[in-house]
């Protein structure tokens, strides 16, 4: 086994594909539709997708489905094959050296979790790395992998048993040099209607909800913009204190107006955020009587001053 180091640069990492496998029968929910279980408004199988959008190809070995961005389906032969025979389904759409390979329960994935996988399979000489979880097991389906080395222990175990139909996930890993990463969040997988519900809890949680609410509106908006939300919340704030309280929703949605009418991105939500917060302050000042006030307190002559 080939130990962890901490990569040098944790923000670099190679192009990459993903496959997603999604078509498990779910027994332990009693066959209900798993990846389409809302966790925090979201589909599981949608928060795993927007951990991974920058992929270059995205994979989900399922049936298909509605999702919040679009991919590629593939279903292995016969369907209800194992998660073996899902992964050589669905690694035949790809092209790329390195490879995410998700299960679609994962509620707490996050885009820097698949970026720390993939640059410590780039910067280390094993052929995986996978995630941890809080009792220590591996989770082979939380992973990054060399797409070559998969490919080759796939064929081997093709030929050695005439087929992967039924073959355990253990049978390939085991023939593969890992890195182990703990992240017991992150590799927190929806097994139970008891994870659900600690999932759904753990995403109400006062240090999570926000940006959990955050996520979910970009995605039934469909928009894909990463913003400060601190500016817009301290923006809000200056317009409740020093205009009124209704004022902050209305600025906000303003703002949001403004930005798209010059074009959109992060740059111009936080232009027009600067200019509204400008704006709340002057407004605040005037109550104040700050803006009216003399030098070294002499009276203020202008016309206009009182």
């Amino acid at each position: 086994m080939t130990s962890y180091e901490p990569p040098r640069d944790p923000d670099a990492g190679p192009v990459y594909d993903v496959v997603v496998l999604a078509g498990g029968a779910a027994r332990r929910l009693g066959g209900a539709d798993k990846p389409g279980v809302r966790v925090g408004g979201r589909a599981l199988l949608d928060r795993v997708l927007a951990a991974c959008a920058d992929a270059g190809t995205t994979v989900v070995v399922a049936d298909p489905r509605p999702t919040a961005r679009p991919v590629i389906w593939a279903r292995e032969d016969p369907p209800g094959g194992g998660p073996l025979a899902a992964l050589d389904a669905g690694l035949r759409h790809t092209t790329a050296r390195y490879v995410l390979v998700l299960s679609a329960d994962l509620p707490f994935l996050q885009e820097g979790t698949a970026r720390l996988l993939l640059t410590v399979l780039r910067t280390g000489g094993a052929d995986g790395v996978l995630l941890t979880d809080a009792d220590g097991r591996d989770q082979p389906l939380v992973a990054a992998y060399r797409t070559p080395s998969l490919r080759h222990e796939l064929a081997s175990l093709t030929k050695e048993h005439g087929a992967l139909t039924g073959l355990p996930l253990r049978r390939l890993t085991a023939a593969l040099d890992l890195t182990r990463v703990p992240d017991p969040v992150a590799s927190f997988d929806c097994d139970t209607w008891d994870d659900i519900a600690t999932a759904r809890a753990r995403i109400r949680e006062h240090g999570h909800v926000l940006d959990e609410w955050i996520s979910a509106v970009k995605d039934e908006l469909g928009i894909d913009l990463d913003v400060d939300t601190g500016v817009l919340l301290d923006l809000a704030r200056d317009a409740a204190h020093g205009v009124a309280r209704p004022a902050a929703p209305l600025t906000t949605f303003l703002v949001g107006y403004a930005a798209a009418q010059a074009g959109g991105g992060p740059e111009a939500v936080a232009e027009a955020s600067r200019k509204a917060a400008a704006l709340a302050v002057r407004w605040a000042e005037e109550a104040d009587g700050k803006t009216d006030a003399a030098p070294d307190g002499a009276s203020d002559n202008r016309p206009d001053a009182g």
